[in-house]
């Protein structure tokens, strides 16, 4: 290392230092299982550290609530539990009243059971509506199955190509949808790029052609502001184990807006949904509101974790984490343009912070060798094609000093990988 490298790496780990001091969300970080450790982790946007308050909260629902109360605990709470958690990810983080988010099934099912509803619901009003639009570039699970539900109700997909290293603009929007659009299905932010939609600007795109919208909100509730009401969402579904912590394969959220619930039809038809559970009559009748969007028994031990970070959220609010996403973001580029761009290191991330979400995408030929190279040495990103290095970066959980050594970490083995070829 040169005298001139030496003295950019001390002025950058000195940055984080005074970057963590005046932090005024520091504190969040010690509520987090591991955070004491030195393992560097980057992968907050996958699955979030489990929060320390679950270790309790979890053990007393084993001990007290399902030991104790046993069965009776349905009656006591359990059957409202999907509701009242539904009621705090929509207060807390996405920005939807009461009565039109609810805690369901896996991401998958619940963006099928409202992808077709939307679509049915469309095609029934006109028939001429045939077309549900997504970018190609949508994480996979949501091309599959707008894919899959076109082939099945005889629609057809319209595809929107998209720069890998952003994502749907107004203007790609506009020129996909016409009087054939009976779904628009894209994500808030991009699982590879980062990229953050304009969600207010393309929801009056979908809806000034007649269309109705589904957000997917995996990537950004949590971490970046959402306001599903203020911004006209029709339909959103999103994860509980990326920045909400709730855990591996922790059940997922829909939300519906008012207007729409007592018109769509999910296609899931199962007793949880019903308008009386315990009737067990011939016929299916749904529910109203928000219940006739569930299918099954709900995942009780899977919405536990989540409560305790959904507390922290709203104790720390959602725009005081936005701001500490964007300067960690911001601060990561600094990193990177000072360490990693000499070694042939680009970013495959929006530079301009207001589009760009809670993560940021490294590229190089050989980041699927540098990524089992970090996961070795207990730095952990994750590795997306083609050739990206994903830092997930979560604004309760990590710290600017993590941060720096991360990067770090990365640049040495990107040096140790070229050494080696």
């Amino acid at each position: 290392m040169t005298p001139t490298d030496a003295a950019v790496v001390d002025s950058l780990e000195a940055e984080a230092s005074a970057l963590d001091g005046s932090d005024p969300l520091r504190r969040y970080r010690d509520a987090f299982v591991g955070s004491e450790t030195s393992l560097v982790y980057f992968d907050g946007n996958s699955l979030g550290r489990p929060p320390r308050a679950s270790l309790d909260r979890l053990s007393a629902f084993v001990r007290d609530e399902w030991g104790g109360r046993l069965i009776r605990g349905w009656d006591e709470s359990w059957m409202r539990l999907p509701f009242t958690i539904g009621d705090a990810i929509g207060r807390s983080a996405i920005g939807a009243a009461p009565g039109q988010t609810v805690i369901g099934d896996s991401t998958t099912v619940l963006l099928y059971k409202l992808i077709r509803a939307a679509f049915d619901a469309q095609h029934s009003a006109d028939p001429g509506r045939v077309e549900i639009v997504v970018d190609r570039d949508n994480f996979p699970t949501d091309r599959y199955l707008v894919d899959g539900i076109a082939r099945e109700r005889g629609g057809r997909v319209r595809w929107v190509d998209v720069d890998l290293a952003a994502g749907v603009t107004a203007e790609a929007l506009a020129e996909a949808v016409g009087p054939s659009t009976a779904v628009v299905v894209l994500s808030h932010v991009a699982y590879r790029s980062g990229y953050l939609a304009n969600a207010a600007s393309l929801t009056r795109i979908a809806h000034d052609a007649g269309a109705l919208i589904l957000w997917d909100l995996c990537h950004s509730a949590g971490s970046v502001p959402v306001e599903a009401d203020a911004w006209g969402f029709d339909l959103a579904v999103g994860c509980t184990y990326k920045y909400l912590n709730g855990g591996p394969g922790s059940p997922a959220f829909a939300y519906v807006a008012h207007r729409h619930q007592a018109a769509l039809a999910q296609p899931v038809q199962g007793w949880m949904g019903t308008a009386d559970v315990f009737a067990m009559g011939p016929d299916y009748r749904p529910a109203d509101g928000m219940r006739r969007f569930l299918s099954g028994t709900p995942p009780i031990v899977g919405m536990l974790a989540m409560q305790d970070t959904l507390e922290m959220i709203q104790d720390a609010g959602i725009d005081a984490i936005r701001a500490k996403s964007v300067a960690l973001t911001e601060f990561a580029l600094r990193v990177c343009d000072a360490l990693l761009a000499p070694l042939g290191v680009s970013v495959a991330s929006p530079r301009d912070a207001a589009s760009r979400g809670g993560h940021v995408t490294l590229s190089h030929p050989e980041m699927r060798a540098v990524t089992a190279r970090l996961w070795a040495d207990d730095v952990i990103p994750d590795y997306r094609d083609p050739a990206g290095l994903r830092i997930g970066l979560s604004p309760l959980s990590t710290s600017f000093a993590e941060t720096y050594r991360g990067l770090l970490a990365v640049a040495d083995a990107v040096r140790a990988d070229d050494a080696g070829r």
